[in-house]
């Protein structure tokens, strides 16, 4: 319809440059439309309970995943106000269809399920997350396609007539986390990492496995209290969280992630071969990164030019690839013996 034209036209246009129309970007963009109807049902169809009247927000009682998507929407409505300052229309449309689709849709409304199992402050909570956060998102995106925007929006509770009259939404600084941002960033890595391997062994999306990890003390703890997260999105039936200096277990499946060391032992469902095989692409993947980072670093143009935060970024990345590589040789020659 009308609205996902409007935002495939949007998020074609780069400032200075004409774009070419393709139907296939239409057809993305529908998908777009349909999974944010598909959120949006999932929202109200949790709301039976919600308490009418002014809502509260209890920054006490918020899961880690509430922090985090918070965070982000306050990120994005605070770059949303200077790209549309500067006309970057086009800019501002991706940054939000990556928010919904990714951040809010495929990630927090999956975390949020348990909790809305559950009764009492716990729920109420993630429902109000859910409300605030889905409201503000149609208002970001109203611009964009403001049929479906104001539809949800006036099925959600609002205060005003109409969506098209509302105030445009401003950020609140004190909901952006960096801490709750790199925490779960840890988690939704840790879980790709642990889909990557599952659907590689070939082991069926049903069945639940066991995850061993090794991690330093700061690592264990964000993975000790966020372990229902991991447990739901990754599917695991158990998980041992153990010290990095740890003994590995025996010959199984594994990852590294941010340090932290992934142990699949998926008795009787592991190829060795293929798991060699894996950690060898991985072993080569990193080396590269290694070896672009370490030439970027030697560049004397780049070290003296760059701001000093840029390059000290950049050496905390080699430094944390150093370790990363230096696990994965190590657990090669594990396999080999």
């Amino acid at each position: 319809g009308a609205d996902t034209l409007r935002f495939t036209l949007a998020t074609g246009t780069t400032l200075g440059q004409d774009q070419r129309f393709q139907m296939e970007k239409i057809d993305g963009v529908r998908n777009f439309s349909n999974k944010i109807w598909n959120a949006a049902r999932f929202v109200l169809m949790n709301l039976e309970d919600y308490p009418k009247g002014e809502e509260e927000l209890d920054l006490s009682t918020l899961s880690l995943a509430d922090r985090y998507i918070l965070s982000r929407l306050q990120r994005l409505t605070a770059e949303g106000e200077g790209m549309i300052k500067r006309y970057d229309l086009g800019g501002f449309a991706n940054q939000l269809y990556d928010v919904i689709w990714n951040e809010y849709c495929d990630w927090y409304i999956e975390m949020a399920k348990p909790a809305l199992r559950l009764e009492g402050a716990a729920r109420q909570t993630t429902q109000t997350v859910l409300v605030i956060v889905l409201r503000q998102l149609m208002a970001l995106l109203h611009p964009y396609m403001p049929f479906i925007t104001e539809e949800i929006w006036q099925a959600l509770p609002h205060r005003g007539e109409t969506l098209m009259l509302a105030a445009w939404p401003l950020p609140d600084a004190q909901l952006v986390n960096e801490k709750a941002e790199a925490e779960m960033g840890l988690i939704m890595n840790l879980t790709r990492a642990i889909r990557n391997i599952r659907a590689e062994a070939g082991v069926d999306p049903g069945r639940k496995v066991e995850a061993i990890f090794l991690a330093a003390a700061d690592q264990r703890k964000i993975l000790a209290e966020n372990s229902l997260y991991l447990q739901t999105l990754a599917g695991l039936s158990k998980m041992d969280v153990q010290d990095s200096d740890a003994a590995k277990p025996g010959k199984a499946m594994t990852a590294v992630v941010e340090g932290v060391e992934i142990y699949l032992p998926l008795a009787g469902m592991v190829d060795l071969e293929l798991e060699l095989k894996r950690l060898q692409k991985e072993q080569v993947t990193l080396e590269e990164e290694r070896n672009r980072l370490t030439g970027k670093l030697a560049n004397e143009q780049f070290v003296a030019k760059a701001p000093p935060a840029v390059v000290e970024k950049e050496r905390k990345k080699l430094a944390a690839l150093e370790t990363d590589y230096a696990k994965v040789c190590a657990r090669l020659a594990e396999l080999a013996e």
